[in-house]
């Protein structure tokens, strides 16, 4: 019998800007996977939706607002990792209000699709990169 883990429940964004870009952020020093680069969101909290938890976590994190309308769901990533088991739907967003800045990672980058694969990210994240290349 398979050993049962506690779920996480996080939600990320692929934003995608008017050249194809996906922005991508660099996981900061003193958290888990730290310098992996991965879709900017975050958990959601108990009670909220996960566009409810992307509205804020992108505020929070990038400094930008994000309307439900302009969340458009796209593919999930499912990923057993030794303590917990991550379950993590993935939006693309192509409208927000702001400009986008790195209040909460080391660093971000606006990278196209096929040269995603170039940075490395949290194995939960790996598979969500091919969707993007051949379907944005």
């Amino acid at each position: 019998m398979a050993e049962t883990k506690p779920m996480l429940f996080v939600a990320a964004a692929a934003l995608i800007d008017t050249d194809g870009r996906v922005l991508i952020c660099k996981r900061p020093q003193g958290k888990q996977l730290a310098g992996l680069w991965e879709f900017p969101g975050g958990k959601v909290e108990p009670g909220e939706s996960p566009e409810q938890c992307l509205i804020r976590e992108l505020d929070e994190e990038l400094g930008i607002q994000v309307s439900h309308a302009c969340l458009a769901p796209f593919v999930f990533a499912s990923h057993a990792y030794e303590k917990f088991h991550l379950m993590m739907p993935l939006y693309l967003c192509r409208r927000w209000e702001g400009f986008v800045t790195a209040k909460e990672h080391d660093a971000i980058a606006w990278v196209k699709p096929a040269q995603l694969t170039d940075y490395p990210m949290p194995p939960a994240d790996e598979p969500l990169v091919a969707w993007l290349r051949d379907l944005i």
